[in-house]
């Protein structure tokens, strides 16, 4: 029987070295060690091997339809004929990860003194084909052309090429700039913000900052109190400690933050015993100013002084010694001492009739106001642009800048106001006053102060009403 039996023989090295090729190709697969291609699968009539197969390329199922865990692509191929290998599977873009690849860059730039966008452009090496688009856009270009120190500008770009500008056009609105396939499209955004009306008592011990900081208003309010009883009082000489005032203004809050105080809507200042009060109209034609509560008009058509000072250096005297000269002689104006580049502004609306160097004056500039007024500033560092011999000027407009050109010991103003060619004390001359409440409008005006001017006379304590 040994006989018939056929003799046993030990496997062969080459057949270890197959099978164990195999369980390792087998275990690598397993473990998703090895991506496509698929090994050749058995024919399409074995449904259930197929099945395992696509799952492995991350396919639908062709027996059930049904997605497999994995990457999805765009179809399902029909199955391969018998025999032959499962191809590469394409997968689809992922819009993510070519957008990180388009990705831009963002720069918020800072506004400075004499900025233009073309200086921003050309600093930031930016395409200066794209701002004369973006200027030529409809309604875009003031926005654009009126750039204020300070201010933020927020900008996107990719090589150069402008991608979004924004900027802030007041605090209501903001101006956005995007590309789109059309090119670059503008749009005004609108800013919601919440007034939140508050009325404040304070009475000075220093200074009105500190008293109205310490009633819990900001610095705008202290000036704005300033500006509208500065033709009355001078808030440099005069302000006593003892006065006392009373302001309703509106707060302007964003998204729940304190943005600044908004105009005042009426006030009152008790100066050394003087009762002065004061509220904001808007006029039919949207022209606002402050008048007292029986409508007279509280701003006069000059200024008492054009500009902020730190003090009256040298005030109106027809005998004075001269510091340079050393000789008595008259000095028929007004010496307000402050900062080299402080503005000097137009005491009111008229015409310059020169700018210039002009001798002792130094750079100066003269305006004529009509009705006989002329208005001098004397020893200034330079002109504001637009300040020309023949250019007009509104009440409060920048002309100029404060220096010591021509004979001057320090930096100040020199400011002379004449009439009909005869010098007057700036300090004491009685001031014109501006144009009253046209009659059509007193009816309109009496409604809208009344409720205003109430909460002057009912305080009790810092008041807030939000509306």
């Amino acid at each position: 029987m040994a006989g018939h039996l056929r003799r046993w023989r030990a496997p062969s090295g080459a057949f270890w070295l197959q099978a164990a090729a195999c369980a390792v190709v087998t275990w690598t697969v397993l473990h998703g060690g090895l991506s496509k291609p698929v090994p050749a699968i058995a024919p399409a009539t074995d449904t259930a091997f197929f099945a395992d197969a696509a799952a492995a390329a991350g396919l639908k199922s062709p027996a059930t339809g049904t997605p497999s865990t994995g990457t999805s692509v765009a179809a399902t191929p029909a199955p391969p004929p018998s025999g032959a290998p499962v191809p590469r599977v394409a997968v689809a873009a992922d819009p993510a990860i070519e957008g990180a690849q388009l990705a831009l860059s963002s720069i918020d730039v800072i506004v400075m003194r004499n900025d233009t966008l073309d200086r921003i452009f050309r600093r930031l090496k930016l395409n200066l084909a794209d701002l004369a688009s973006m200027r030529m856009l409809p309604g875009v270009r003031a926005s654009l052309d009126s750039l204020r120190p300070g201010e933020l500008l927020h900008l996107t770009h990719r090589d150069g090429q402008l991608f979004g500008l924004e900027r802030r056009i007041s605090e209501t609105e903001t101006l956005k700039v995007s590309r789109a396939a059309s090119g670059l499209t503008a749009d005004v955004v609108q800013n919601p913000v919440q007034l939140r009306t508050r009325t404040i008592r304070g009475t000075i011990d220093t200074s009105l900052f500190e008293a109205v900081e310490a009633a819990g208003a900001h610095d705008p309010t202290a000036v704005g109190l300033a500006d509208i009883f500065g033709w009355d009082i001078d808030f440099v000489l005069a302000v006593r400690p003892g006065d006392s005032f009373v302001v309703t203004y509106p707060e302007i809050w964003r998204d729940g933050v304190y943005v600044k105080d908004g105009p005042i809507e009426a006030a009152e200042f008790i100066n050394q015993g003087h009762e002065y009060r004061a509220v904001r109209y808007t006029d039919p034609t949207g022209a606002a100013h402050y008048y007292t509560p029986d409508g007279r008009p509280l701003h006069k058509a000059f200024l008492r002084a054009p500009l902020e000072f730190t003090r009256v250096s040298s005030g109106f005297n027809s005998g004075r010694f001269h510091p340079i000269l050393h000789r008595i002689r008259a000095h028929q104006g007004v010496d307000y001492a402050a900062p080299i580049g402080t503005p000097v502004r137009a005491a009111g609306d008229g015409a310059v009739r020169f700018a210039g160097a002009k001798g002792g004056y130094g750079n100066l500039v003269e305006i004529e106001h009509g009705h006989g007024i002329t208005t001098v500033y004397g020893h200034l560092s330079r002109f504001a642009r637009g300040t020309h011999a023949g250019a007009r000027v509104t009440q409060g407009e920048v002309i100029a800048y404060v220096g010591m050109t021509g004979l001057a010991t320090g930096p100040h103003l020199h400011y002379e106001y004449r009439v009909n060619g005869v010098f007057k004390n700036p300090q004491t001359v009685v001031l014109p006053p501006a144009a009253p409440i046209e009659a059509a409008w007193r009816a309109d005006f009496a409604r809208r102060s009344a409720p205003l001017l109430a909460t002057l006379d009912f305080f009790h304590g810092p008041v807030l009403v939000s509306r």
